[in-house]
């Protein structure tokens, strides 16, 4: 512990050259605006890491991370430091009712359910939006007889990526889910004093995590999506980003599909196949192809996620 205070006694600030070169990097390989305004908060953040390996300079510590050593060992570790990771359970509820109500009516309507419907949750940090979905499918397939769904859930941050697949949150965290599906869907802990509950494993089954960064342009998926959730994502990214990313999430999206962005975010102004139905709510343009080089294709779950390499 002693240790621990001298070492951080040692930290001096961040030189404004130096964050500079972070801020280059994460404005271009994460796509995150970091303008001069952030650098407290960036040195608060990365501050954290320097305590946890010895650094006693944020110099030193930029050397290590992008030396060979340093990118296959701690380069994800800033990036899952930098990246923002607030979420909550059923976040923004108008968006689940206008799923059930009128977005998956018209498209069952329109399709069938012979296939599988395939959601994306993009940026879905430590699961509690996908396992809101989930839930609310779950309870809606009771009610359709034939309705089948698969949720892949995405997200830059392998850290967060973990908290999400383990399903547990503390009793206070899913106090917005609704008493039907929390008595259904979550199970409370036997150690009553750690106040924990847990997603059932049938939900949890239900949603496939994998890293991914939005602002790639290959997202290694060979499925095309129904409905596909990237709410309170784009709005960390500047302008020109924002409109590349939403541009490829429409490629994946199939024609009639869905698209839902975050309450503060806006598709204004961008040349997109969608067209605005609801606040924050797109479908994209039924006349619109699937992109050439995507070839629709029907696929068991288990064999969407082709392609593993780091992004």
């Amino acid at each position: 512990m002693q240790d621990e205070v001298v070492r951080r006694t040692l930290v001096g600030p961040m030189k404004d050259e130096i964050f500079s070169r972070f801020a280059e990097f994460i404005e271009t390989e994460l796509g995150i605006k970091m303008p001069p305004a952030k650098k407290t908060m960036l040195q608060a953040r990365l501050q954290k890491r320097l305590w946890k390996l010895g650094f006693n300079s944020f110099d030193t510590y930029y050397d290590y991370v992008f030396s060979p050593e340093g990118r296959e060992f701690e380069l994800s570790q800033m990036i899952d430091v930098v990246t923002t990771n607030k979420t909550d359970f059923f976040r923004e509820p108008k968006h689940f009712d206008f799923l059930t109500q009128r977005a998956l009516p018209e498209l069952i309507n329109h399709r069938g359910l012979e296939q599988c419907f395939m959601i994306w949750c993009a940026g879905c940090s430590t699961g509690q939006e996908p396992y809101s979905l989930a839930m609310v499918l779950s309870d809606f397939a009771e009610r359709v007889s034939g309705f089948h769904f698969f949720i892949l859930a995405t997200d830059i941050s392998s850290q967060v990526l973990e908290k999400a697949k383990l399903g547990i949150y503390p009793q206070e965290a899913v106090l917005p889910v609704p008493m039907k599906l929390r008595k259904r869907y979550l199970l409370k802990s036997k150690e009553k004093d750690k106040k924990l509950v847990r997603v059932v494993p049938e939900i949890r089954s239900l949603v496939r995590f994998r890293r991914l960064n939005l602002t790639k342009p290959d997202f290694g998926l060979r499925e095309m999506m129904d409905i596909i959730f990237c709410r309170n994502v784009i709005i960390y990214f500047n302008r020109a980003i924002q409109e590349q990313v939403v541009g490829r999430l429409c490629q994946y999206l199939n024609p009639g599909g869905y698209l839902f962005t975050g309450h503060s975010e806006t598709l204004n102004g961008m040349a997109l196949p969608l067209l605005s139905v609801s606040h924050t709510v797109y479908q994209k343009e039924v006349g619109r192809v699937a992109s050439p080089q995507l070839p629709i294709m029907t696929l068991k779950p288990a064999e969407l996620f082709i392609s593993e390499r780091p992004t």
